[in-house]
């Protein structure tokens, strides 16, 4: 089962700071790095080396060589994505001595892409394959319904949260994806377990995946509930956690493994990435993760 993955690609300005700036603070940076990533990147990256057969399609500015280049070295088919005169979409990351972070991101090129170019991609693609968006993008509603029409599983990302993802039907969504803060801003909850039940009881068929960073991940669907916990790790910089993890659970999915196996090896994935600075260049490849997961 191939992954086709309709996503961003950002150019990252990382800042190593003492602490995320509050509202009216002035403070000098630790560490300026530049780094390939973005949402959409980072998740083919992800599941290219969980062992994925991934299909990248996207738009990328004149700025955006250094991305296609990094996916494609990174074994991503980049046949897909497409040039536009919009400026590279970016991402501006605080990132704090415990490896928090605050992350800014400008859409620019991401947003540049159109139904039209959605109906060209999805022609190569059938109810065979796996489609992954995020809300980093525009027209991600539109994917979705196209997708389900094919009969495609559908992944979806639900960040970052807009007011264009408060309007989506999210009935087009066979897994959705989403940390606390998103989980709390699309339930109205605030506690986990309410959260997956207030979600589900709008969306019968749907399964959710909820990452809540140290505190592990959950699964729901209509059936059966599961807890992974969380692997103890020296955090360093969270930046592509939740990438990492999405990417993983998506190409287990695509291996047709169990959701309790998808869980665990993504929850191990995400682990491992978090315990190096950067975004893309910290994911992890499966020999690594079935390792740790066997020892």
């Amino acid at each position: 089962m191939r992954i086709l993955n309709i996503g961003s690609m950002n150019i990252d300005y990382v800042y190593k700071v003492e602490h995320i700036v509050s509202e009216g603070e002035t403070q000098n940076v630790l560490l300026v790095e530049t780094n390939v990533g973005g949402k959409g990147l980072n998740q083919s990256v992800a599941a290219t080396r969980a062992g994925g057969t991934v299909f990248h399609a996207g738009m990328i500015g004149k700025e955006g060589k250094i991305l296609v280049d990094f996916l494609k070295k990174s074994e991503v088919d980049i046949s897909l994505v497409s040039l536009c005169e919009k400026d590279q979409g970016h991402a501006v990351i605080q990132v704090d001595k415990q490896g928090r972070n605050s992350i800014l991101v400008y859409g620019g090129s991401n947003k540049m892409i159109t139904k039209e170019y959605i109906d060209k991609v999805l022609e190569e693609f059938s109810s065979e394959d796996i489609l992954m968006v995020n809300n980093e993008v525009s027209e991600a509603e539109y994917m979705l319904k196209k997708a389900h029409e094919k009969k495609m599983k559908t992944v979806f990302n639900a960040s970052p949260i807009d007011n264009i993802l408060f309007n989506m039907d999210l009935n087009n969504v066979t897994y959705l994806v989403v940390n606390e803060s998103e989980g709390e801003a699309l339930s109205g909850e605030k506690e986990p377990k309410m959260m997956l039940e207030s979600i589900l009881h709008k969306y019968h068929d749907i399964r959710i995946i909820l990452t809540l960073g140290p505190d592990g991940s959950m699964y729901r669907d209509k059936e059966k509930t599961i807890y992974q916990e969380s692997y103890k790790v020296e955090v360093k910089d969270t930046t592509a956690a939740g990438d990492t993890f999405m990417g993983y659970f998506t190409a287990g999915i695509a291996k047709g493994l169990k959701a309790e196996d998808c869980m665990k090896m993504a929850s191990m994935a995400a682990a491992i990435a978090v315990t190096k600075h950067g975004a893309a260049e910290t994911i992890p490849y499966i020999t690594l993760v079935n390792k740790e997961l066997n020892q």
